[in-house]
């Protein structure tokens, strides 16, 4: 049986380290712009995608998706994502038919409390769309907080996982080391992985804009020995190191971003998705 969705009084939450948001746009070290919507629009994500795109992924899946949606700041992209993916217009609320064909239950986090609770209460999906803080990067709250997520579907895996302008800041709070071990584990996580890297020149504004603060530069930024195409060596660690092949990539948005679609190639996962579907 489906398990009951949470209502919007049921917040879901995961154990992370204090972050304030950020008072203003260049003092946001870890991503967490108060108004990132506003500069870089869903639509502009969105619109690359082709409609349908679950069901051609999924054709046999008879059960609702699980999706999870990495750094999703206040929501708005997350909401767009799963609007689109369902063939859903705006203005549709969460007990109007997906027109996609396919259901979809998807859990969005990131390291901004605050930036949370703002898209649980706008959210138009409650029953089908959970918000979170969670530092992905803090190993023992992932761990605990996603495993829990996804026993309550009976699976242990994610069938996509969205990761949308997330690496750099990854990159930049955690080193090379900490770049290849985040991609390392959300591919180890899903089916599909569906990513936007940031290109070479946004690490170079990133580090601009602190230092026009009068803020430390990032702890990692000049002794990154993975730098330049990051395209190119993001497509490397997740071929290579990751098990995974790059499926499509969907073009770039207007701010020279790409969308890259990969695949799991792992048989650990084709066994555990095997063994779900039959229960």
């Amino acid at each position: 049986p489906r398990p009951r969705a949470r209502g919007p009084e049921e917040k879901m939450a995961a154990p992370m380290s204090e972050r304030s948001p950020a008072s203003e746009p260049g003092a946001a070290p870890y991503g967490n712009f108060p108004n990132y919507s506003r500069f870089h629009p869903p639509e502009g994500r969105v619109s690359l995608l082709p409609g349908g795109l679950l069901r051609s992924l999924f054709p046999a899946a008879s059960r609702p998706l699980l999706g999870l949606d990495v750094g999703c700041n206040s929501g708005e992209l997350s909401v767009a994502l799963y609007r689109h993916l369902l063939g859903l217009q705006e203005g549709e609320g969460s007990l109007d038919r997906p027109a996609g064909g396919k259901d979809l239950n998807l859990l969005c986090c990131d390291i901004d409390p605050v930036l949370i609770e703002r898209a649980q209460q706008c959210s138009p999906f409650p029953a089908s769309i959970s918000f979170a803080s969670l530092d992905i990067m803090d190993s023992s709250a992932r761990e605990s907080f996603l495993s829990s997520y996804l026993g309550r579907f009976g699976h242990s895996t994610f069938d996509i996982i969205f990761c949308m302008s997330v690496t750099m800041w990854i990159h930049l709070n955690h080193g090379d080391s900490g770049l290849m071990e985040f991609l390392s584990f959300l591919s180890s996580l899903c089916k599909y992985l569906l990513i936007e890297p940031q290109p070479w020149k946004c690490y170079r504004a990133a580090a601009r804009r602190l230092r026009k603060l009068g803020r430390n530069d990032f702890d990692h930024f000049r002794s990154l020995a993975i730098n330049g195409d990051m395209v190119e060596r993001i497509t490397q660690i997740l071929t290579k190191d990751c098990a995974m092949e790059l499926v499509c990539c969907f073009g770039s948005t207007s701010w020279d971003r790409s969308l890259l679609l990969f695949k799991s190639n792992s048989s650990n996962h084709e066994g555990r998705e095997s063994s779900e579907q039959e229960q």
